[in-house]
């Protein structure tokens, strides 16, 4: 074949001249411009240099923000022949490329610049908006207002007319009375003076204030006319209606006013005013149609009135009540709660279409949508609520009031079998554990804890992956990190793959540790592109999941792979409340002569002390000791710490929820006596813990 310049090449691979002369600069060839020959050995000299230097990459026209990484899969098709002719064998290679860009920081913060301004603008706009309604707001109260005072006044000037009103009315009714009163006053002094003249004694009795002497002495003199004293007894009269009339008017006047401003009395309360009003009436011994007569010697039966002003009234509105609705209830126990008849409520589900009994089970559904339909409010309740209340009552509410500090984060190692988990485990503990402990350093149980001196760490040793399995069925979520662990020699296998499915299913972050990377055949390289292809991209490569070298026999990358994780912790920000009762989860189990039941607890809030009653799964116990992963005894421990538990009834399963109730009283008495009720009933209670079983 002939040479070619460097300017061909380029177009025939179809990348820039430029980017064409770095890479063969980097592969050691010399060519200087566009126009240097390029010979085969030069070409092949090249592809061996990105094969072996970049791996399966390929860089595109533009430039070094993207990244193309192709993939290839051969497999093998059988294709049955056609009129018995023989089955060929037909290879097939799948080719896929995934390309990855690498972000602009200028664009993203002319991005963000951008959406910040917008957001300014719109809080701009909201708040004049809001501001126009206030306004708005403010001038239609006052313009109620206003119109509400001119009506007060309007009705005030009219009722103050109208009293006026009837007040001249009232004057000018009495001036017409009293003139022809004025006219009948001198006829009837003129004929009683020739009675002055011959009876002075009478004149001068009728002269002064003794009027009623006058007309007593009139009455017993026979010789006195009766026309004398008829003309003053009139007048008398007449001024005593006038002033019975004025006071009439004045009194109806005074009623109305009191009308107009207080309510009406209920019609109930106005019958037993009325009844009250004719009970005082009554005269004594004297029977109702059968007045002056006596009464009958036979002794009737007495009534017993009862006053009704302070007693019940019939509601008049419909009583709403807020019905409890579980997830299967009978019609019976449905109408109870809605205080109304069995009857009634299968009428109405007649009246749905729907035949029932009174003891027929009915699901929350319906029973939801018949509440509904009699008008009451209607609150879900399920088992879970039920058991959630039961464990509330019994570790108390002490916890929402504990004031939450930071915890260590707790790891979970997970990888392949002989990838290197074990020797790394064994390497930080070593490097990191004090010497000089009682029995040497030996791992106690499958949690322990490492101090460095950015923070403290805690592992927790998953044995095959079963305990976590079971935690991340059960929502134990007792691990805030999940370190995968891949040989460098091995790359991608089918336990890593079940490992990264289950840090996803849990939902925590994930950070890689390439391991054996002392060695001579290690490809950290090919480790990265194979997880690239399960979705777990590099941040180098613009992912989001870490990538640590590490070695367990020379140490190296173990710091950097302890900083990776509690960088990890600090963006999470692990909180936890430690003067509370303590909650956790059981992470292994077992049953040992001498010690009895033991169980490996990591507790994820509170302290547990020595002493303490706790419930872990559906066994239960007080704490007769704890250990930690020296073998230590130790008092308490406190959040994301692992230690081993003596003192359960039995041992539980690795998953199960621990909790803290704090003392007996809680329990409702002694925990030691297995007949007590208190003692069956928490049993009872602990069994339903298990809320995914």
């Amino acid at each position: 074949m002939a040479e070619m310049t460097v300017q061909d090449l380029a177009k025939e691979v179809g990348i820039a001249v430029d980017a064409l002369l770095t890479k063969l600069e980097e592969a050691g060839i010399k060519a200087t411009s566009a126009d240097s020959a390029i010979s085969d050995e030069d070409k092949l000299q090249l592809l061996r240099h990105l094969r072996t230097g970049s791996g399966s990459v390929k860089l595109s026209t533009s430039g070094d923000k993207r990244i193309s990484v192709p993939s290839r899969k051969r497999s093998q098709l059988k294709v049955s022949g056609q009129r018995g002719a023989p089955t060929r064998t037909v290879n097939v290679e799948v080719r896929k490329r995934r390309t990855f860009v690498r972000r602009d920081p200028e664009a993203d913060e002319a991005a963000a610049a951008a959406e910040q301004e917008a957001a300014a603008r719109q809080a701009e706009e909201e708040t004049a908006r809001l501001e126009a309604e206030a306004a708005e707001q403010r001038a239609a109260e006052e313009q109620a207002t206003a119109e509400a005072e001119a009506k007060a006044k309007a009705e005030e000037e009219a009722r103050l007319a109208a009293e006026q009103e009837a007040a001249e009315k009232a004057a000018a009714e009495a001036k017409v009375d009293e003139a022809p009163k004025a006219d009948e006053t001198p006829a009837a002094e003129a004929p009683a003076e020739p009675v002055a003249k011959d009876d002075a004694p009478a004149t001068e009795a009728a002269s002064g204030e003794a009027k009623p002497a006058e007309t007593e002495s009139a009455e017993k003199s026979p010789e006195a006319p009766a026309e004398a004293a008829g003309p003053k007894r009139r007048v008398i009269a007449d001024e005593l209606a006038r002033g019975e009339l004025e006071a009439a008017r004045r009194r109806a006047a005074e009623n109305l006013r009191r009308a107009s401003k207080a309510p009406p009395p209920p019609p109930q309360q106005q019958r037993n005013k009325q009844e009250e009003e004719q009970r005082r009436r009554e005269e004594l011994h004297v029977a109702k149609g059968k007045a002056g007569r006596r009464r009958k010697s036979g002794r009737s039966p007495s009534r017993v009135r009862v006053t009704t002003e302070h007693g019940f009234a019939r509601p008049t509105a419909p009583v709403v009540r807020e019905i409890e609705v579980p997830e299967a209830i009978t019609v019976g126990d449905l109408a109870q709660r809605m205080a109304i008849k069995a009857t009634d409520l299968i009428r109405e589900m007649m009246k749905m279409g729907e035949m029932a009994t009174i003891n027929q089970v009915l699901d929350q559904d319906t029973a939801t949508l018949l509440v509904e339909e009699m008008g009451h409010n209607v609150r879900r309740t399920s088992e879970g609520d039920r058991e959630e209340s039961l464990i509330q009552g019994a570790v108390g509410a002490s916890d929402d009031t504990a004031e939450k500090q930071p915890r260590p984060p707790v790891v979970t190692i997970m990888g392949h079998v002989d990838h290197g988990k074990t020797s790394l485990l064994d390497y930080i503990r070593k490097s990191r554990v004090a010497a000089g402990e009682a029995g040497g350093i030996t791992q106690h149980i499958g949690a322990y804890h490492v101090e460095t001196p950015n923070g403290i760490v805690t592992f927790l040793d998953t044995r095959g992956h079963a305990a976590f399995t079971k935690m991340r069925a059960r929502g134990a979520q007792a691990t805030d990190v999940v370190v995968l662990v891949v040989a460098a020699d091995d790359g991608l296998m089918p336990q890593t793959k079940e490992a990264i499915d289950h840090g996803r299913a849990a939902g925590v972050p994930m950070v890689v540790a390439v391991t054996k990377c002392d060695k001579e055949d290690a490809d950290p390289e090919r480790v990265r592109n194979e997880l690239s292809q399960e979705q777990v991209i590099p941040e180098e490569w613009g992912g989001e999941y870490q990538f640590i070298n590490v070695s367990a026999h020379t140490g190296e990358g173990v710091d950097s792979l302890l900083e990776a994780i509690l960088l990890q912790s600090e963006v999470l920000e692990l909180r936890a409340a430690v003067d509370a009762p303590a909650k956790g989860v059981v992470v292994e189990s077992s049953l040992e002569k001498g010690r009895g039941p033991v169980a490996t607890v990591l507790v994820k809030e509170g302290t547990l002390s020595k002493g303490d009653v706790i419930i872990a799964g559906a066994n239960f116990g007080r704490v007769r000791a704890l250990f930690d992963e020296t073998g230590t005894q130790v008092q308490s421990i406190g959040p994301s710490m692992p230690a081993e538990v003596l003192g359960l009834s039995g041992t539980p399963e690795a998953g199960d929820e621990v909790l803290a109730v704090g003392d007996n009283l809680r329990c409702g008495g002694k925990l030691n006596t297995p007949g007590h009720p208190p003692f069956l009933e928490l049993k009872r209670r602990s069994s339903g813990l298990r809320l995914f079983s």
